[in-house]
């Protein structure tokens, strides 16, 4: 195999989803997927000889999750690049797959096409991002550095202004529901509220969110 050719693993325990990305990246000529797997631990085992370019690796993975995942590989393999790809679009998990060491972040929505000018992307030293994964980036960048509200007390509150309810919010940070409750009542006596609309209102306005 030439130099030419960048080689590709997949680590998504979908095996719908892994056979398609598997044909879709194959069907580009320089692109060779040489292995993939349905979840990291089982990567582990063989992932230093495949010798990858670029590895594609979900989040939600059965045994060790994708972000726990990235500083193991970035390790093992220093010259290799991540790209997350994953259905979440948590800010958190976006800033923790990014400091962890991954060189861009896609939603599985992302096109085709543009999931393999990703892996071009990042082998030229880019960072590619879905558009609503940069645009949370930009926006984090806009906050109110004053902000009254811890980190995470702003993560969970996000999450709420997108709609999610608390187990969905427990799931996504990776907490139990009973910390999410406290979270969201350290918001309402820090913003003065007793309500999720007048939580969203008053963090909107302050630009806490």
């Amino acid at each position: 195999m030439g130099n030419d050719i960048i080689k590709l693993i997949i680590i998504e325990d979908d095996e719908i989803i892994r056979k398609g990305y598997e044909f879709l990246i194959n069907n580009n000529p320089g692109y060779k997927v040489v292995a993939t797997y349905p979840s990291f631990d089982e990567a582990l085992k063989k992932i230093t000889s495949n010798e990858p370019d670029v590895i594609l690796l979900d989040i939600e993975l059965p045994g060790t999750n994708g972000i726990a995942a990235i500083p193991i590989l970035k390790k093992l393999l220093p010259e290799t690049h991540i790209i997350i790809l994953t259905v979440y679009e948590s800010e958190k998990l976006i800033f923790e797959a990014l400091t962890n060491g991954a060189s861009g972040y896609l939603t599985k929505n992302t096109p085709a096409q543009k999931i393999i000018d990703s892996v071009k992307e990042v082998m030229e030293g880019g960072g590619p991002m879905s558009v609503n994964i940069a645009r949370l980036v930009i926006r984090s960048f806009q906050k109110n550095p004053d902000s009254p509200l811890s980190k995470r007390e702003t993560q969970v509150l996000e999450l709420v202004a997108d709609g999610k309810n608390r187990s969905q919010i427990a799931k996504e940070l990776f907490i139990d529901l009973e910390t999410v409750k406290s979270h969201i009542r350290n918001i309402y006596f820090k913003l003065d509220v007793n309500s999720r609309a007048d939580a969203i209102r008053t963090a909107k306005a302050n630009k806490l969110i």
